[in-house]
């Protein structure tokens, strides 16, 4: 079966018993682990809480590594050959030069691919959607890489779709950014369907990426979360990386409700798995769920004597939430691949 992971990583404060609750829960669930270091000392203490050797581990690294400066390789490289054997992929983004330097930076990656090929048991590097290309030069990039037996993609649908709504959004409204309506409240009951358009153009975007990535021939990661140019859930201040099975509240009536549906919500997730598996195949293919906390809480259970020299278990309990979004995620991605 493919890889299906999702984010693990102590977003909320607290000791350890956060990440071993996180353990147990993803060992029951038979999730694979994407974790985020900020060091590979930090990549060897997660690693600790693998709840099996053969569980698949996926590493994004940190935003600011970039392939196209040497450094940047050098550091890819150590935790390649660190952790070969032991981790299956590791993320980094993509940066601006993949667009401005196109050439320059095949070279770059070429250089890298070759070292990396060096490395017995070494991971898969995957660039990530991330800096806000045209989808397009992102794809073009991958069909000059096709033959970089160690670089795959990795496909953020939350980015493109929240990309495409604003480019939409920006037609209709020049010099306005759709995400920006969330803090002009007056203004969205007149702008609404122009918001819905710039929704609806998301998915459709992502479907044709995949298509073109998929013709390269490439593996490719997912990252899967959904979103909302209008969401204020996150505390992260971005408007994705939400559940698959949520809404937007509003503060008034639209089409006679009080919520709008997310970018791609149950069945947009279904297209994006189906397309997933017929474009690009299911043995070139991995999924995490790259969901966060919206610090919600749920009772811990079965689970609560870990927690028996905690006083407050609200921060537990906010974990523990958490995880149980992830799994319910887990198993609506599940029920779209079977179908």
């Amino acid at each position: 079966m493919l890889p299906l992971l999702a984010l693990f990583a102590k977003r909320i404060a607290g000791d350890d018993c956060l990440l071993e609750l996180a353990r147990r829960r993803f060992h029951r669930a038979g999730l694979g682990l994407e974790l985020q270091p900020g060091s590979p000392e930090h990549l060897e203490q997660l690693l600790h809480f693998r709840p099996a050797p053969q569980t698949p581990v996926t590493v994004h690294l940190t935003h600011d590594l970039n392939l196209f400066e040497a450094s940047g390789r050098e550091r890819i490289l150590d935790y390649a050959g660190r952790f070969a054997r032991r981790v299956n992929g590791l993320v980094i983004h993509d940066q601006p030069e993949l667009a401005a330097q196109p050439d320059a930076y095949v070279r770059a990656a070429k250089e890298l691919n070759s070292r990396l090929q060096a490395i017995p048991g070494g991971p898969m590097l995957y660039v990530e959607y991330a800096s806000g290309l045209e989808p397009a030069r992102f794809a073009q990039f991958f069909m000059a890489a096709w033959n970089l037996t160690c670089l795959g993609a990795c496909i953020d649908v939350g980015h493109v779709g929240i990309w495409q709504a604003r480019q939409t959004f920006f037609q209709l409204h020049p010099g306005e950014d759709v995400c920006a309506l969330k803090s002009q409240p007056a203004r969205l009951p007149s702008l609404m369907p122009d918001v819905d358009a710039a929704v609806s153009s998301a998915l459709p975007t992502v479907l044709r990426l995949i298509e073109a990535i998929g013709a390269c021939g490439k593996p490719v990661h997912f990252h899967l979360h959904d979103g909302h140019p209008l969401s204020t859930f996150s505390p992260f201040g971005v408007a994705d990386h939400l559940s698959f099975l949520g809404e937007v509240p509003l503060p008034f009536t639209y089409r006679g409700r009080r919520s709008v549906p997310l970018l791609f919500g149950p069945a947009g997730l279904a297209q994006i798995a189906a397309k997933a598996l017929q474009a690009i195949g299911p043995d070139r293919v991995s999924f995490t769920l790259e969901i966060h906390p919206v610090f919600e809480r749920l009772p811990l259970g079965e689970e609560a004597p870990l927690f028996s020299h905690w006083t407050d278990k609200t921060n537990a309990e906010q974990m523990n939430h958490w995880l149980s979004v992830l799994c319910d995620n887990q198993q609506l991605l599940l029920a779209a691949m079977r179908r």
